[in-house]
């Protein structure tokens, strides 16, 4: 364990999470703008649904720590929502079955801490176009579809709601972006650069949104370590230096009025 200790943002979930650190990614632009203000700890396992997920996760949240994550990004659907394979191997899920997974996964989550908070992410849409072009037929027997997309998106979001847990609909919420099919994805199924600012978005409107205590929005947490120094950059009047501690880079603008 590194200190100091900061409040811990877990992402959990299947490739969308685990590609979220890439050049772009919505988990590294989460990880840049809490910087020095909350730990994100990524816990990505590409192609899971959730009953793999369901099967580590004492190991990913284990009940008996005496530190608890503040918040859990949670994400899994799309995988679980592809079609069945004739063999009965692949990643498909009934939909009634995930559905009372994610429930599962969302009452352990609950019952670690009265502070640890949930996000839950839904399956974005794809571009079944594109799918095609990068892997041909391979997926023909087990169809990664929209309306799959839909129907298991739109079934999370009801159990969200009737869990009081928050939910963003990445499946519409990415949709409202123009040419999202062309611009948001890499592979018609996983997200690019632009698709993860949608992700980074409506995330951060949810923090800032929530009445949570203690506030998780990055604009309303303390920097670590904030006290004035004399080793600072010196400033113009030659007496004192600049504070650097809260400072909000170039890059960083973009979030600041969400």
């Amino acid at each position: 364990m590194v200190g100091p200790r900061r409040p811990q943002f877990v992402l959990f979930g299947s490739s969308i999470v685990q590609m979220s650190y890439n050049i772009g990614g919505w988990g590294a632009i989460l990880a840049d703008l809490y910087a020095r203000k909350a730990d994100v700890v990524l816990r990505g396992y590409s192609g899971w649904n959730t009953r793999m997920a369901l099967g580590i996760l004492d190991e990913v949240f284990p009940k008996d720590e005496p530190i608890q994550p503040s918040l859990v990004i949670l994400y899994f659907g799309g995988n679980d929502s592809t079609g069945p394979h004739p063999s009965g191997l692949g990643c498909h899920v009934p939909l009634p079955e995930f559905v009372e997974n994610m429930k599962r996964m969302m009452l352990h989550i609950q019952s670690l801490s009265d502070k640890t908070r949930i996000i839950c992410l839904t399956s974005p849409p794809v571009n079944e176009e594109r799918i095609r072009e990068i892997f041909g037929g391979a997926f023909d027997d087990q169809s990664r579809s929209n309306e799959g997309c839909r129907i298991y998106s739109e079934a999370l979001v009801e159990l969200c709601k009737e869990m009081d847990v928050e939910a963003i609909n990445l499946y519409t919420a990415i949709q409202k972006r123009d040419d999202w099919a062309n611009t948001c994805f890499i592979d018609g199924i996983h997200l690019s650069a632009e698709g993860s600012k949608v992700v980074v978005k409506e995330i951060l409107k949810v923090l800032k949104r929530v009445d949570w205590e203690p506030n998780l929005y990055w604009l309303e947490m303390a920097a670590e370590y904030p006290k004035d120094s004399p080793y600072y950059v010196v400033a113009p009047d030659y007496k004192t230096t600049f504070n650097v501690s809260s400072h909000i880079c170039a890059w960083q603008k973009e979030w600041l009025n969400i």
